[in-house]
């Protein structure tokens, strides 16, 4: 057997999904960085797909795009903000992406010959993956997606299984995420469906070593004892985990109930006094203001379509004391041109998306944050949508549009580089550093890449720098034969890459008019926030401000009118008598 590098955790969970498994392995990587030690985080997903950068927001969430280009689950971005950690490629892996290494190396003839089976070849690659992660860690966290019982977990849980056997008790650990309802017709709490998974995960050879009860409401004394006594799971062991109303509380309650103190031991490492200032500091915030801020988009039916856009504007108010409540509003409500549900909002944001569905109705939110003031931040496609509405509204470019909504469109203001590319000069020759196919996967501009910004722009002030370098995930870009009619009537192109490709544009007319190719929401994190949210959080804060002054100023205006009529008319009435 090979040296141990590093000791494994495996978070797995029963009954539903959506317990919270990712929280909970960010809570515990938080607990254990605190405590200097060296932790790797690695999410194994069960599903087919060879990453999520084709599932729909709809079904799957968020697709968060780590520094080095992967397109992964959207617990990896929990992972980095929690622990502070950068996530890889190498800490997202599905089956589907383990299933097709396998087949290359048998087509290769790596296994000389041998058939090819889910045992050993399948499992020995997810253990292969696992310690890989692990290398040169104290700790490596496992979070394993979906429920134990599905057919597609086996060959992970067969692996942690093996681990088990392998490495022994002192160097793996299992964690069970399970749900214990609360079932008002019989007004009590019920401990079977946790008893069933448990007996579930026995079945295929795992006893957890901790539970961690995920409920609505406080789990009474009794209920865990039965749990405990059940489920052959010492009392100790048993963690409550009641909702919260804030996911940056769970590291504090999970050190509260002694989460760390117990794996810990159970691991035979050091216990020390973990360095939880920053989260202390969080957890004690409070709010001064507060500001409304509209997200318009089309997956606004699931919250998680956003995640790091809501986390991030979490992350805005603790550096600004502003709370930000977020309203969705579906771009398709927009389409029809009647703005009112915009009328209550402080600042307005179009995050990324694909696909022409809802179009219309985005650009006229654009329209309207621009002919009123309001602030606006266009991430991705929302910097697509600002250029479209500039160029057809102030332009007047009859037909303006991306050749993403229409290929045969007469002016394709926002196109791929392929559709304009052999147009540019000889001179100016660009190094790509994506590739385009016909694949929908893995074709576009991903990962961390540089951004050189306009000395004396508002965003190289708002960054405090002239090269910064964000996450990006698009194929298409601002055709470049556009561009100096868009600056010659107003707009500003604030930014560029290394290989000349619009990053940020900007109107220095409006009060905070900006939008980037790039994704800040991805870097953003709890302790340091983002300049850009943090930015546009105090210009909403200062509109709001402004239309507050502005409505006093109406209504004493008003008032004035009102007692001027009144003063006219009783002088009237006493020059009639007189």
């Amino acid at each position: 057997m090979d040296v141990l590098m590093s000791k494994y955790i495996f978070i797995t969970g029963g009954v539903v999904s959506s317990l919270g498994k990712g929280i909970c392995t960010s809570a515990l990587g938080a607990l254990l960085s605190a405590q200097d030690k060296k932790i790797s985080i690695l999410k194994l997903d069960p599903y087919i797909n060879v990453d999520p950068g084709t599932m729909n927001p709809f079904q799957h969430g968020e697709v968060f795009v780590t520094a080095d280009g992967a397109e992964t689950d959207l617990d990896l971005g929990h992972y980095e903000r929690f622990t502070g950690n950068l996530m890889s490629q190498k800490n997202n892996w599905t089956a589907g992406r383990i299933y097709a290494d396998v087949i290359a190396k048998e087509r290769s003839g790596e296994y000389l010959g041998a058939t090819v089976q889910v045992i050993p070849h399948i499992t020995n690659q997810i253990k292969s993956i696992i310690t890989g992660c692990g290398d040169g860690k104290d700790i490596t966290l496992v979070e394993i997606g979906g429920t134990v019982g599905d057919i597609e977990s086996l060959p992970f849980l067969e692996a942690i299984r093996q681990m088990r056997l392998e490495y022994g008790a002192k160097n793996t650990l299992f964690i069970h995420v399970t749900m214990v309802p609360y079932i008002s017709s019989a007004g009590e709490i019920k401990t079977k469906p946790t008893q069933h998974s448990v007996k579930e995960m026995r079945s295929i050879g795992l006893q957890p070593d901790i539970l961690i009860c995920r409920s609505d409401d406080i789990i009474p004394h009794h209920a865990l004892e039965k749990i405990s006594m059940f489920s052959n799971v010492e009392m100790t062991s048993v963690i409550p985990m009641e909702n919260q109303d804030d996911i940056y509380k769970i590291p504090f309650i999970c050190h509260e109930r002694k989460l760390d103190e117990i794996v810990l031991d159970k691991l035979d490492l050091v216990n020390n006094k973990p360095d939880l200032d920053n989260w202390r500091e969080i957890n004690e915030m409070s709010y001064d203001n507060s500001v409304t801020i509209g997200i318009v988009g089309k997956y606004t039916d699931i919250a998680d379509s956003y995640k790091s856009i809501n986390e991030a504007f979490i992350h805005a108010g603790f550096k600004t004391g502003v709370k930000v409540n977020i309203e969705y509003i579906n771009s398709h409500d927009l389409e029809k041109g009647d703005p009112t549900s915009l009328d209550n909002l402080h600042a307005i944001l179009i995050p990324g998306g694909f696909g022409a569905r809802g179009i219309a109705g985005k650009i006229n939110a654009v329209e309207f944050a621009r002919l009123n003031n309001v602030p606006y931040f266009g991430i991705c496609l929302g910097m697509h949508i600002a250029i479209l509405e500039f160029a057809t509204n102030v332009l007047q470019i009859k037909d303006a549009n991306s050749t993403e909504f229409d290929k045969d469109c007469v002016n394709p203001i926002i196109s791929l580089v392929t559709e304009w590319e052999d147009t540019r000069s000889a001179a100016t020759p660009r190094k790509r550093k994506f590739s385009l196919s016909e694949d929908m996967g893995g074709t576009m501009r991903l990962g961390e890449q540089d951004s050189l910004l306009v000395n004396k722009s508002r965003i190289c002030s708002i960054y405090g720098k002239p090269t910064i370098k964000e996450r990006h995930r698009h194929r298409y870009e601002l055709n470049p034969s556009y561009i100096k009619s868009l600056e010659d009537a107003g707009m500003l192109i604030s930014g560029k890459s290394n290989d000349d490709l619009v990053e940020t544009i900007e109107l220095p007319e409006h009060p905070w008019f900006i939008a980037c190719q790039f994704h800040p929401e991805f870097t953003s994190s709890p302790v340091k926030g983002h300049p850009l949210f943090v930015s546009f959080t105090k210009a909403a804060l200062n509109y709001k401000n402004t239309q507050n002054a502005q409505n006093v100023q109406n209504t004493q205006h008003s008032d004035n009118l009102d007692k001027t009529k009144l003063d006219t008319a009783t002088m009237n009435s006493k020059v009639a008598i007189g």
